[in-house]
């Protein structure tokens, strides 16, 4: 048997061996912690028969009892606690909290002799703070970090990380530039190579043939842009060259002004019933739609958004920017979660805790926590490198609360159907409402109202 099968088989018991030790001790999720790595390895000699009276020396490798984690472990997180992305960080934070919560109770319940320790830092979703933090969190001896939220950050982290050899996993970074084999950033989110051909299916489906996009000229607007525009005009529609606005603008009277006009020429030229803006935001949504306001065209067109705007919070509770957001049919989507009893139950618990439904990415920041946990069981270190080696063979047997955390060769969940949810109105309150679905396998739209 070849070398590389010998280890492939060891890997595999190991994993197995895990499996039923975790589902002996009740643990509700499927996880796959592979080989404990040797600390050290020595050579002994072994006398082999063979059918001529010699004897031969064969090289063979041993396991010394690995020293074993003790005390705490710190995981860092890199969440938005402020800026555009808020309600999505505390979203995180609460989830990421009630994972370790539960991970320490395991890992006291199996005998570990050790615990996890989050430590928080805001990154008010700025790059630059972000970068500040992650510097931060490497002087107190974090290795393995959850977040950043947005693509920007995370691009402004990866020379740091990669230098420095921290682990980074992000719930929601999705630019199509950041997958990248054999770096030190994983994420459990799928990229917007799967995102992008989704918005351009349903826009096209939706009966838009001419599309004005709008978006934030960041490292994941950019991409996701690029992304949707080349399976839109694939599909037979026309897109325009669109605005693209300074990520870190606080005001959009100007921006706004140029989308009308092109929105008014867009109607003339297509009808109403035909043209769509495709708005690529994050929680400035509620800005620019208080602005968009002042323009009667941009009430006579659908608005499509995106995972940076499904399930905003801010949305919602702005009732002048939700008025409108309702009145545009305003659907954005975002990468669905498989239901299951583990998804309500981090559901229910994040609802109960912040009184809002969670965005999907707070149930893959919840399995990463317990990704990271099961790799450290599997690695028995606080080694960056060999978790981050083991990682992919345990995510590929780990049922969490977003569903099945398979990732391709770029460490990014490699596929996903994606949800529709659209801003409504209720006995004069607004909230978020599950409309629809995109199917991953068959490229296609289905439609709940």
């Amino acid at each position: 048997m070849a070398e590389s099968s010998v280890k492939a088989s060891k890997t595999f018991a190991a994993i197995i061996a895990v499996i039923t030790l975790l589902i002996g001790l009740g643990i509700g999720v499927v996880a796959a912690p592979a080989v404990f790595p040797p600390p050290e390895a020595v050579t002994v000699t072994e006398t082999v028969p063979t059918t001529v009276p010699t004897t031969v020396t064969v090289a063979t490798t041993v396991t010394a009892p690995a020293p074993g984690l003790t005390g705490e472990v710190p995981i860092g997180a890199l969440l938005p606690l402020s800026g555009d992305l808020a309600t999505f960080g505390e979203n995180s934070k609460t989830a990421a909290e009630m994972a370790v919560y539960e991970a320490n109770a395991f890992l006291e319940k199996i005998g570990a002799a050790w615990r996890l320790k989050l430590i928080v830092e805001d990154t008010a979703t700025s790059p630059d703070v972000c970068l500040e933090k992650l510097k931060s969190l490497a002087a107190k001896g974090v290795k393995i970090v959850v977040g950043p939220q947005s693509s920007a950050e995370v691009r402004n982290i990866k020379g740091y990380a990669d230098a420095n050899k921290i682990l980074i996993i992000s719930q929601s970074s999705t630019a199509p530039g950041l997958a990248i084999p054999g770096d030190f950033v994983y994420r459990f989110c799928p990229t917007d190579f799967v995102q992008g051909p989704a918005i351009a299916r349903l826009m096209f489906d939706d009966g838009i043939s001419y599309v004005i996009p709008v978006w934030r000229g960041d490292a994941w607007g950019d991409g996701l842009k690029e992304a949707t525009e080349k399976r839109f005009v694939e599909l037979g529609g026309v897109f325009d060259e669109g605005v693209r606005y300074d990520p870190e603008a606080k005001e959009f009277s100007a921006e706004v002004k140029v989308l009308a006009d092109k929105v008014r020429a867009a109607v003339e030229a297509y009808g109403a019933d035909k043209v769509g803006v495709f708005y690529i935001a994050f929680e400035e949504v509620t800005t620019f739609f208080t602005q968009a306001r002042d323009y009667d065209v941009l009430w006579q067109v659908k608005w499509y958004g995106t995972d940076g705007t499904a399930l905003s919070g801010a949305l919602i509770e702005d009732t002048a920017a939700a008025e409108f957001a309702a009145a545009v049919k305003f659907v954005s989507t975002i990468f669905a979660p498989t239901k299951s009893d583990k998804f309500e139950k981090v559901r229910s618990y994040i609802k109960e805790k912040l009184g809002r439904d969670p965005d999907s990415y707070t149930y893959a920041t919840y399995d990463i926590v317990w990704a990271v946990t099961y790799s450290l069981l599997a690695v028995n270190s606080y080694d960056p490198e060999a978790v981050k080696a083991i990682l992919p063979d345990v995510t590929a047997s780990l049922f969490g609360a977003s569903g099945w955390v398979v990732l391709d060769e770029a460490g990014d969940r490699a596929f996903a159907d994606y949800d529709l949810w659209a801003v409504v109105e209720e006995d004069g309150t607004f909230k978020w409402e599950h409309v629809g679905a995109y199917r991953y396998a068959t490229d296609s739209i289905e439609w709940f109202i």
